[in-house]
């Protein structure tokens, strides 16, 4: 199955496992969404993580999902910001703030991938690839 935008594909697959309740989603392996993965994992909205190999294809990302004590998902909104057919860019003076900094957004800089608050403590701007909180 050919997939024309990767990361909207991973955060979809996120929000409809929270839908569902799973505790886990399985997403195609590629460095950019590991790197995303990696960040979510830092800031405390997944639990954890893995890249697991599997017999017939190619290796997948397994996300394991994170609740509060009431079921509820941590993630309350994940939303694409640039897209294939419209890129978004940012400078180091312009970064978007989530929730008056509740939340983070993912950007891609020239010295790799990392939050808003990274990327203004670097003085770095670049590609705001999606939003989380």
């Amino acid at each position: 199955m050919m997939v024309t935008d990767p990361i909207a594909d991973l955060l979809t697959r996120i929000r409809n496992g929270h839908m569902a309740k799973h505790d886990k989603v399985d997403v195609p392996n590629s460095k950019l969404k590991q790197a995303i993965v990696k960040i979510l994992k830092e800031e405390g909205y997944i639990k954890n993580f893995k890249v697991v190999e599997t017999k017939k294809s190619h290796p997948i990302i397994r996300v394991y999902l994170k609740y509060n004590a009431q079921g509820e998902p941590l993630i309350h909104g994940l939303k694409r910001v640039s897209k294939p057919g419209r890129r978004v860019y940012s400078g180091k003076d312009r970064l978007p703030k989530v929730l008056d900094g509740l939340g983070i957004s993912i950007i891609t800089t020239s010295r790799g991938i990392m939050t808003d608050a990274k990327a203004r403590h670097m003085g770095v701007g670049g590609e705001v690839l999606c939003k989380v909180w």
